[in-house]
C-alpha cells in the first residue's frame, strides 16, 4: 500500500500523522510511505529524517492525494488554502482515510467521503478496550493536555506552586483542584504534585480513588447516585440532580483553591457544567481555571474556547488543542497510535481491513458510500 502523509493545513496544528520512525516501521511491513515536503517541520522532523527512514518526499501536495491508497492526517479535512479545494475532494476515490474527524462539531466532509467511496477511520472513535490501548489516540493526547494545562496554570498564577522555607519566612504551597480523574486528570495530578502543589481531585467514580491517592492527591468524595461510565469506558451523561450534587462537592473546595484544571467530557455530548458563575465568585482573586473541555462547551460557565476570560479576578482559560503546543511528543504518540491501527487494518492475510474486528468496526465511519458507524448514526439521527 502507498501511505500518504500530507502537511497539516489548519491554523495552529503543529503535529504530523507519522514521524520518521513510524515510516520506517511501515516500510518494513512492505508499504511505501509518501510524505509532503515540510510536513514534519513544525514537529521538528525534517525531510532528510524521513528520507533516511526510507520515505519518499513529494513536493506537490496534489500528488500525495493522487498517488496514495491510504491518507493519514491528524486534524479533520478542511479547505486547502493553497489548492482552493477541500481535502475531502482531493482524496483518491476508493482509498482509506485515517485521522481525528471531530464528527460532533463538523461533518460537512462526510458527504464528500460518501460520494468518493472513501473508507474512513476516526482516531477519536477507537474503542476503549484493552486490545485497542496501543491505538487510543484520545488517551495519548489527553496525557499531553493534562501535563500542559498545569504548566500553563503555573505560568499564569501570581504565586509559586511549591512550599518554600526561607530566611524571610515560609511560603505555603499552592492548592490545585483537578476535576476529573481520567487520563488527562491523572496526568494533571502527577504534574501538579511534581511542581510542589497541594493537590485535590474530584471524580464521581469511586473506582478511581485509589489511583488519585497513589499519586499523592486528596480525593474529594461525593455520594454515589448513578452509574457514571459507559461500557465503552466513556463518561455517561448525568441527571440534573446528580450535576447539582457534583457542583456542591466542588463548590465547597473552591474558596481555598488557587488552580482548577477541568477535564470532564462526555463523548458526543456537551461537557457537563461543573463551575457556575456563582461558584466562580467564591474563588480568590488571582486564581486560575484551565478548562480542557472548552471545545465541547466547557466545564466552567464563562469558558470561551480559545480565549482567556477574567471575571471576579479569576482567569478562565478555554484551552484548545493543547497537544499541538508540544508537537514533538504529541506526534510521536499519535504516530505510534496510527501505525498500530494501520498494522491492524492492512496486516491480515488479504491485506484488507477485517470489518468483523471490534476495533476496525468501531473506528470505521464511512464505507461503500455510506455512514456505517452505528454510534454516529444514532447521534445524527441516521439510524
Amino acid at each position: 500500500m502507498k501511505i500518504g502523509i500530507p502537511a497539516e493545513i489548519r491554523e495552529g496544528e503543529t503535529r504530523v500523522a507519522l514521524i520518521p520512525t513510524n515510516a520506517k516501521d511501515l516500510i518494513k511491513q512492505g508499504h511505501e510511505v509518501l510524505v509532503e515536503a515540510g510536513a514534519g517541520l513544525r514537529s521538528s522532523f525534517d525531510d532528510r529524517q524521513y528520507q533516511d527512514s526510507g520515505a519518499q518526499i513529494i513536493q506537490d501536495p496534489l500528488e500525495i492525494y493522487a498517488q496514495s491508497q491510504v491518507i493519514a492526517k491528524v486534524a479533520p479535512p478542511a479547505m486547502h488554502p493553497a489548492l482552493g479545494k477541500h481535502e475531502a475532494e482531493l482524496v483518491r476515490d476508493g482509498s482509506i482515510y485515517i485521522g481525528f474527524l471531530s464528527l460532533f462539531s463538523e461533518r460537512g466532509f462526510l458527504e464528500q467521503f460518501k460520494r468518493h467511496n472513501i473508507t474512513s477511520f476516526a482516531m477519536d472513535f477507537i474503542p476503549r478496550i484493552t486490545r485497542a490501548q496501543s491505538m487510543d489516540a484520545l488517551s495519548s493526547m489527553a496525557t499531553i493536555a493534562g501535563y500542559k494545562a498545569v504548566l500553563i496554570a503555573a505560568d499564569m498564577l501570581p504565586k509559586m506552586f511549591p512550599m518554600l522555607m526561607t530566611a524571610a519566612g515560609t511560603i505555603p504551597p499552592a492548592t490545585a483542584l483537578i476535576l476529573g480523574a481520567g487520563v488527562a486528570g491523572l496526568q494533571a495530578i502527577a504534574t501538579a504534585k511534581r511542581l510542589g502543589a497541594r493537590v485535590e481531585a474530584f471524580d464521581p467514580r469511586v473506582a478511581v480513588k485509589e489511583q488519585v491517592m497513589s499519586l499523592g492527591a486528596h480525593f474529594v468524595e461525593m455520594e454515589q447516585l448513578e452509574d457514571v461510565e459507559t461500557a465503552g469506558g466513556y463518561a455517561k451523561e448525568q441527571s440534573e440532580d446528580f450535576l447539582r450534587r457534583e457542583q456542591e462537592a466542588i463548590g465547597a473546595r473552591l474558596a481555598k483553591t488557587d488552580v482548577v484544571i477541568t477535564t470532564a467530557q462526555i463523548f458526543g455530548k456537551e461537557s457537563p457544567l461543573l463551575i457556575t458563575d456563582v461558584m466562580l465568585r467564591s474563588m480568590k482573586p488571582g486564581s486560575v481555571v484551565i478548562d480542557i473541555a472548552a471545545e465541547q462547551g466547557g466545564n466552567c460557565e464563562i469558558t470561551e474556547a480559545g480565549k482567556t476570560v477574567e471575571k471576579y479576578g479569576v482567569k478562565v482559560v478555554g484551552a484548545i488543542n493543547l497537544p499541538a503546543l508540544l508537537p514533538v511528543h504529541a506526534s510521536q504518540l499519535f504516530g505510534k497510535n496510527t501505525t498500530n491501527l494501520l498494522s491492524l487494518l492492512l496486516g491480515g492475510e488479504s491485506g484488507e481491513p477485517d470489518f468483523a474486528d471490534d476495533i476496525i468496526k468501531g473506528a470505521c465511519i464511512t464505507r461503500g458510500g455510506s455512514v456505517v458507524n452505528e454510534f454516529l448514526k444514532q447521534r445524527l439521527g441516521l439510524a
